[in-house]
């Protein structure tokens, strides 16, 4: 056992186990088991060729859903390093986080939404939740990856307790699964849960910021006067004057995503102990989420995230691609609700053998799944002549 941890960290040898018993394993703690778990998943790999905000193929510098969350995962980490809380469940959950994420990213999920609102929905959090639990098939002893209490929990709850959200028809599967299972859906989730939760905005605020100026969509004097980004912009040319614009963007990132860690650590210190934080159950009976951004840091976020959603999210090119997207998806909907025998055996079987809302959900399944180039490619060869003969 590991003497320097905090009391409020989990522990894996005090796991509440997992919803099908497995014998422990002679060479990994339970939450690293969970790691490397999620790391052979198959939807761990697709994630390579996901959208973070460029389409994929569009270019080999920008980043991913695979790159986010190796980005997420590591900050995560760190993250527990310092506040003394598990690493390897932190990491964990950080790197299982986007597994739900259909192609296309934001665009996928939105024209997933509207294609399910009539069976259900569409919600990368609970289609991550559904990869994890039950779509990935790795083991012929149970469905999914037979994760550990705290790493599904995290999975479902490191945003924060979800109890409120169980009466939305898209979070059925979470209210439907495991009725003796309680993964206490009222409560907050683990510090290391709430660490991966909060790498996740440190990465892609900072990724985004790297990936628009690259992409051309704005420059670094664009930024100057944006808080956060802009006075470290400004400390970086003061200290290297004769570096080149690409080296200036890299090492203003770099001190950024150091500066929104320390405001977490601080702002985090203050938490645990203004509000007593002692025990694990002291975390998940809190009144607000512990690990957190100072108010400060929390204003010059919203007006850096205003920035980018202007001259980036909405930019007239990815505008475009958000387009072209939600088109593929629809049309590729459209037709396999009607003629589910077009999808492969393993999907077209459940779809053909339930009622409509089953096939919905496993057209969506199968849909959600794809990458960025497979469902461009499954587009073509289902409505191009020119290629209808090349299958």
């Amino acid at each position: 056992m590991i003497q320097d941890r905090a009391p409020y960290a989990e522990y894996p040898e005090h796991s509440r186990g997992r919803l099908s018993p497995e014998p422990i394993s002679r060479t990994r703690n339970a939450f690293a088991r969970d790691r490397d778990r999620i790391i052979h998943a198959t939807a761990f790999r697709r994630l390579k060729e996901k959208t973070q905000v460029f389409v994929a193929h569009e270019g080999d510098h920008y980043r991913t859903r695979l790159t986010h969350s190796l980005e997420v995962a590591q900050i995560a980490r760190s993250l527990a390093h310092a506040l003394r809380l598990d690493t390897d469940l932190a990491e964990t959950i950080a790197l299982a986080h986007d597994l739900g994420h259909p192609p296309f990213g934001h665009a996928g999920e939105d024209e997933l939404q509207a294609c399910m609102s009539a069976w259900g929905g569409f919600d990368h959090n609970v289609q991550t939740f559904r990869v994890v639990t039950k779509l990935e098939e790795r083991y012929p002893q149970f469905d999914g990856l037979n994760l550990s209490w705290e790493t599904v929990e995290g999975v479902i709850k490191h945003n924060g307790p979800v109890s409120h959200r169980l009466d939305e028809p898209s979070w059925k599967a979470i209210a439907d699964y495991a009725p003796g299972w309680d993964l206490r859906l009222d409560s907050f989730a683990s510090l290391e849960a709430q660490a991966a939760a909060i790498a996740d905005d440190i990465a892609y605020n900072n990724h985004d910021v790297d990936d628009g100026v690259q992409a051309g969509l704005f420059t670094l004097n664009d930024l100057m006067d944006v808080p956060l980004i802009g006075p470290v912009l400004q400390g970086v040319r003061a200290d290297w004057p004769e570096i080149d614009e690409r080296m200036t963007r890299i090492e203003a990132v770099r001190r950024m995503i150091g500066v929104m860690v320390e405001d977490v650590l601080a702002e985090t210190g203050r938490r645990l102990e203004a509000d007593g934080i002692r025990s694990t159950e002291d975390v998940r009976t809190a009144s607000r989420t512990l690990v957190a951004f100072s108010p400060a840091m929390l204003a010059d976020l919203g007006v850096l995230r205003k920035f980018l959603f202007e001259r980036m999210y909405r930019h007239y090119r990815v505008n475009r691609t958000r387009s072209q997207a939600r088109r593929i998806l629809s049309e590729m909907f459209t037709l396999f609700m009607a003629e589910p025998e077009t999808m492969p055996p393993e999907w077209s079987k459940p779809a053909r053998d339930g009622d409509e809302t089953k096939r919905a959900r496993a057209v969506c399944d199968y849909i959600a799944g794809m990458t960025d180039r497979y469902a461009i490619e499954e587009h073509k060869k289902l409505f191009s002549l020119d290629l209808a003969l090349d299958l």
